[in-house]
């Protein structure tokens, strides 16, 4: 029996819904990832290396279109898979700017997800993690469950010794968290509640909460790192061995004002620095960016530091590129990798489809090449640009009509159509302005 065939039908759903929207799905990827192969081994060797205590960074390379946010997360559920919590956050010029740690860790517990919670997983993370010190306490054999006085004094103990590391730097960590466990046995919802938040990073957090810990103030830059310390203490404790933490469009730093750019290239760096100085055990870095950032003047070159950790030499055939460099390229699409594309979407969705006999039938491997070969044309013959717009049109113009109509055929009933409407800014650029009505002429 085949993997896809092994697939569930809310599984396919789920994926092709994301299509259909012109999104990139959350999940399942790997069931229809194209020339990722290749990054497998090398990457699944650094999730090990994560869940024994060390620590990795990769550097994703590639214009727009190549797939970087579809690469991060089909190494998202690799993660998953090996235990890792997991947190995507992008990069904006004013949302969550780089050169603001503390705003950088609080969109990162916002996101923070697991194999069984959906963001923001952190109060489900924290509550695991203090019923894995009682058990661990309890199976010591020392201490009767009963004695709730002396479980509490024993599991307060065990926590100070786990987050002694962190004290030493943020010891407002280990403070909120005990903080929030007082009011979980207190049944203090509000306080338990307002602590979550403030171990978030949140703002705005009630003062008689942060009183009742013994915190003050809001999280700011300097002590987010230590926060970052704290939490992957906590996730290790509980059974996440490790995080992988996937910062996205890199590139926005580019676009903002000088003295922030190079706030936010040096944030960048120290993060690196402390990587490598070990501080971050089960921390596994991604960021996402394009040619532009590594190698440009208003990119990581501006700060030398920086463009010394990130340099990767190029210069060879991109078929010798090493998977385990610090910068991974993207190659992007051709035409023979967009219809190979097509077709694990076209076989993916068949799955689930009513009708799949005419599915296969009319909607052939001739065919999708046919319509990549067009939509790639309404896009200026941009291919790198292609594949959102073309999943988009696969789905909801050709495969659900085929699926949902007996008489629909493709190659009679439909003419191609690129509104600029319904493209992003970069695909509306190759498109030079209105596409036209292109009619498939498909025999």
């Amino acid at each position: 029996m085949s993997q896809s065939a092994l697939v569930s039908v809310a599984r396919r759903r789920e994926v092709i819904d994301a299509l259909r929207r012109g999104t990139v799905p959350q999940a399942g990827l790997d069931l229809f990832a194209v020339g990722l192969g290749r990054f497998e081994s090398a990457l699944d060797e650094d999730l090990a290396a994560v869940t024994r205590g060390g620590a990795a960074f990769h550097a994703i390379r590639g214009d727009y279109g190549s797939g970087k946010t579809f690469f991060a997360r089909w190494l998202t559920e690799r993660a998953k898979r090996a235990g890792l919590a997991t947190a995507e956050v992008q990069i904006s010029e004013t949302e969550t700017p780089l050169h603001r740690l503390e705003t950088v860790y609080r969109r990162l517990t916002e996101r923070l997800a697991t194999a069984t919670h959906q963001p923001s997983a952190l109060r489900a993370v924290i509550d695991s993690w203090f019923y894995t010190l009682e058990e661990e306490v309890l199976d010591g054999g020392d201490l009767d469950e009963e004695d709730e006085a002396a479980l509490s004094e024993a599991v307060t103990a065990l926590m100070e010794r786990r987050l002694a590391d962190v004290a030493r730097t943020t010891p407002a960590f280990a403070a909120a968290l005990r903080g929030y466990r007082a009011a979980v046995a207190e049944g203090d919802a509000a306080t338990a509640e307002a602590l979550i938040a403030w171990l978030g990073g949140q703002k705005s957090v009630a003062a008689s909460a942060r009183r009742s810990a013994g915190v003050r103030g809001d999280l700011d830059h300097f002590a987010a790192l230590g926060f970052l310390q704290g939490l992957l203490t906590v996730l290790r404790d509980c059974g996440h061995p490790g995080l992988l933490l996937v910062l996205d469009e890199i590139e926005t730093l580019q676009r903002v004002r000088g003295d922030v750019r190079e706030k936010g290239l040096n944030a960048l760096r120290q993060l690196l620095d402390e990587i490598d100085a070990g501080r971050f055990p089960g921390l596994f870095l991604v960021i996402t960016g394009t040619p532009a950032f590594y190698d440009g003047q208003q990119g990581a070159q501006r700060l030398p530091p920086l463009a010394q950790r990130l340099a990767t030499d190029f210069t060879t055939d991109p078929r010798f590129d090493s998977p385990r460099a610090v910068q991974l390229r993207l190659p992007g699409f051709d035409l023979a990798r967009l219809g190979e594309l097509g077709r694990n979407v076209r076989d993916l969705y068949q799955g689930a489809a009513a009708h799949p006999g005419r599915v296969a039938a009319r909607v052939d491997d001739r065919y999708v090449d046919e319509l990549a070969t067009a939509v790639t044309g309404g896009l200026g013959g941009k291919v790198g640009v292609a594949p959102r717009v073309f999943l988009r049109k696969l789905v909801a113009d050709v495969l659900d009509r085929v699926d949902e109509f007996e008489d629909f055929d493709p190659r009679e009933h439909y003419a191609l159509t690129i509104a600029e409407t319904e493209l992003t800014v970069i695909e509306r650029n190759a498109a030079s302005g209105d596409a036209d009505d292109i009619a498939l002429e498909l025999p």
